[in-house]
């Protein structure tokens, strides 16, 4: 039992993700490099390691990540300048194809020109319910998506409660677009 249990835990972190002791949550990524069994990039950003943290300075486009989530809950840090365009896209329809139209797009972007689904909304669905400004500053993004009921707390504050049937399933993108774009701590749970 002893040597069973050994062998999933070196598969586990050969996979380079770590199960959190606390309530299930899985660590995909929190330093050491983009796992390509985890993470598949789009587009064209500079993805690059440094520390513990997940950096982008150009370009833009997604890390997607090669599993889909039902109902879930997700958990990131993320640092931006305060002109970045960035946010989590979730239960994305098509993995090659994400945008708002096929996933749900959680937003990070402070200066969005239109200002009606800025920073702790869902763009095209939910605006946010309280004005939070990102830039350079670490902020701790929270999403739980379970059923149609889709809920995003920026620093604990609760930003959207709402329901919406469109999408039930799918792969979740971080985002990074203008400006400087920081990811760490980046954890998933599914929930039952």
């Amino acid at each position: 039992m002893n040597r069973m249990i050994a062998t999933m835990c070196a598969l586990v972190l050969l996979a380079g993700v770590a199960m959190s002791a606390q309530g299930g949550w899985v660590t995909l990524f929190n330093g050491g490099s983009i796992n390509e069994k985890v993470w598949t990039p789009a587009g064209m950003v500079n993805w690059k390691v440094v520390g513990n943290e997940l950096w982008a300075t150009n370009g833009n486009g997604f890390l997607v990540t090669k599993q889909s989530y039902g109902d879930h809950e997700i958990r990131a840090d993320v640092w931006v300048s305060p002109d970045a365009n960035s946010g989590i896209f979730v239960r994305c329809m098509d993995a090659a194809k994400v945008g708002a139209a096929t996933c749900y797009e959680v937003n990070v972007y402070d200066t969005r020109p239109d200002q009606t689904y800025r920073t702790g909304g869902i763009v095209d669905l939910a605006k946010p319910s309280a004005m939070i400004n990102s830039g350079n500053k670490w902020n701790t993004l929270q999403i739980t998506a379970r059923g149609p009921r889709l809920i995003v707390r920026m620093n604990g504050i609760e930003t959207v409660n709402v329901e919406d049937k469109k999408l039930a399933r799918g792969p979740f993108a971080l985002q990074a677009g203008l400006g400087v774009v920081r990811f760490r701590n980046v954890q998933v749970r599914e929930l039952k």
